[in-house]
C-alpha cells in the first residue's frame, strides 16, 4: 500500500507523545553476531601502513572532507591482501601514547557483524593511527543524499535502521555505550551491501577534542549544557539518523519536529518513497524517531528496546541488500585501481596525477621512426595534432586536449598508430569521449 500523506500525518500523533517501546526480551546473547574470522587486534609499524597506502597518497583519501579533515581517513591493502581502512590522527590529537594504546586495545577487543571493526593500531613517535576492515561501498551520506543510479529503497532505510540499532546494542552490551558523532558518514556498506557501524566513532578524535563535529542544529541538547556525550546523547543522534532515513536530507531536528506537530509529515518524507510504505510503517519510525529526539534525556529509547522495535518493520527479509541497493556483487564486482576509480568518476584531474606518477612519456621521437614514405599531409595533420594534445593535457587544459585527441581519433588510419602514439592518452581520449 502506498503511502498517504495526509493520513500518515493525521494518525501520526494520535498517539500518546511519550508512550514507551515496548522492550526488548530480557534474555541476554551477547555472542550473537560476534564474527571469529577476523585476526586478534594488534599493533601495525608505520612502516607496513606507509605500504599499505601507498606512502598515505592522495588518491587514497576516503574520508568525508578528504586531506582538509582534521584525521584523514585512507584505503589500503595489506601484503597478505586484506583491505583496509586507516585513520590518521592530528598529530597533536594524542599525546599521550598510553592512553590512546588502552583506548584502541578497549575498541579492539570488540568483534561483531553490524560494525567495521578495529584490527589494529600504530603508536610509533608523533604518529597515531587506527586500523579498521575496509568497506569498499560508500557511506549512508553518498547513497541517501548523494545519490547516482538509484534512492535507497525504503525496505533498505529500515534494514539500516535495524542493523545500527543492533550494532549500538552489542556495543552497549560489552560496556561501550558512548559512540561520538553518529552521523550518516560513520555507516558504511561492506562487500555484500550490508550496512556497518564504523569502529572509529567508539574513541574520540583527540583525548580531549570535542565529540561532535557536526552543525549544532544536530547536537543534543544535554551535549550544549554539558559538553559531555551520555549514552543518551547517542540516541539523539539515532533519530537525527531515523530523520535523514525518512527523509532523504539532514533535516535539523527541531525543523523536523515542528513538521510532525504541525502534521505536516509531507514535507518530511522522501518524495522518491511514494508508494513503498505503508501508513502504519511511516507512523512507526516517525514515532520512533521523535522519541530519540526527547529533549529530556531519560524519556529516550535504549538499543535493546530500538531493536525491538525496529525488528516487526522488516520487510523482504530474503532479498540480498546489495540486490536492494543495486551494488554490483561477487565476479561482477571486480577491483578497480586509482586510474580505474578516476577514470569511473571522470576525474581529469585525478586522471592527469595517476599518469603523471606513473612517469608517461610523450613518445617525443616516434615521428623519426616512420619511413619517408608515411609523411603524407594527413600523417603530418594527425602527429600535430597529437602534439598539441599532449601539449594541452600536461597544461591541464582537458577541453583543448580531447579536442585534438578527437581530430586525431577520426584521421588515424590505424588502431596500431594509437597503441604507439598515445597509449595512456588513448584511454583517456576514449574513456571521456564515450561517457
Amino acid at each position: 500500500m502506498g503511502c498517504g500523506c495526509s493520513n500518515l500525518s493525521a494518525c501520526c500523533w494520535s498517539l500518546d507523545q511519550n508512550g514507551s517501546i515496548p522492550e526488548a526480551d530480557n534474555v541476554e546473547n551477547e555472542d550473537k553476531g560476534e564474527v571469529d574470522d577476523l585476526p586478534a587486534f594488534r599493533e601495525y609499524s608505520i612502516e607496513t601502513l606507509q605500504m599499505a597506502t601507498s606512502g598515505f597518497a592522495m588518491e587514497n583519501i576516503v574520508s568525508e572532507h578528504g586531506e582538509k579533515a582534521p584525521n584523514v581517513v585512507y584505503k589500503g591493502k595489506l601484503e597478505n591482501q586484506r583491505r583496509i581502512a586507516v585513520k590518521r590522527f592530528n598529530r597533536s590529537a594524542w599525546p599521550d601514547a598510553r592512553q590512546f594504546l588502552e583506548e584502541a586495545k578497549a575498541v579492539g577487543q570488540l568483534r561483531n557483524h553490524r560494525l567495521a571493526n578495529l584490527l589494529g593500531c600504530c603508536c610509533e613517535g608523533d604518529e597515531r593511527l587506527l586500523v579498521a576492515e575496509f568497506m569498499p561501498n560508500e557511506t549512508l551520506a553518498k547513497h541517501l543524499f548523494h545519490w547516482e543510479a538509484q534512492p535507497m529503497k525504503w525496505v533498505m532505510r529500515l534494514r539500516v535502521a535495524l542493523h545500527l540499532a543492533e550494532a549500538l546494542e552489542y556495543c552497549t552490551s560489552k560496556g561501550r555505550a558512548l559512540y561520538h558523532d553518529l552521523n550518516a558518514y560513520r555507516i558504511v556498506f561492506d562487500d555484500e551491501g550490508n550496512p556497518r557501524l564504523s569502529c572509529f566513532g567508539l574513541m574520540k578524535n583527540s583525548r580531549d577534542g570535542k565529540s561532535y563535529s557536526t552543525n549544532l542544529a544536530f547536537t543534543p541538547p544535554e551535549y550544549l549544557r554539558t559538553g559531555r556525550v551520555t549514552p543518551e546523547s547517542v540516541m539523539y543522534s539515532f533519530g537525527t539518523l531515523l530523520l535523514d532515513l525518512l527523509s532523504g536530507k539532514h533535516i535539523p531536528p527541531s525543523h523536523a519536529l515542528d513538521l510532525i506537530r504541525d502534521r505536516n509529515i509531507q514535507m518530511l518524507t522522501d518524495s522518491c518513497l511514494e508508494g513503498q510504505f505503508s501508513n502504519d510503517d511511516g507512523t512507526e519510525l516517525v514515532r520512533l524517531a521523535s522519541r530519540c529526539l526527547q529533549y529530556e534525556p531519560r524519556e529516550r529509547p535504549n538499543p535493546k528496546s530500538l531493536v525491538a522495535a525496529l525488528i516487526p518493520l522488516q520487510r523482504d527479509t530474503e532479498v540480498p541488500s546489495h540486490e536492494l541497493m543495486g551494488i554490483l556483487h561477487g565476479a561482477d564486482a571486480v577491483p578497480l585501481s586509482p586510474l580505474g576509480e578516476a577514470c569511473l568518476r571522470m576525474d581529469l584531474t585525478a586522471i592527469h596525477d595517476v599518469l603523471e606518477k606513473l612517469g608517461y612519456k610523450d613518445d617525443e621521437g616516434a615521428a623519426t621512426e616512420l619511413s619517408f614514405q608515411m609523411w603524407t599531409n594527413q600523417m603530418q595533420e594527425t602527429l600535430t595534432s597529437k602534439k598539441k594534445g599532449d601539449v594541452a593535457f600536461r597544461h591541464k587544459d582537458f577541453r583543448a586536449a580531447l579536442e585534438c585527441y578527437t581530430q586525431l581519433l577520426n584521421s588515424c588510419p590505424s588502431s596500431l598508430m594509437l597503441e604507439l602514439w598515445f597509449p595512456q592518452r588513448f584511454m583517456l581520449g576514449v574513456v571521456c569521449l564515450t561517457s
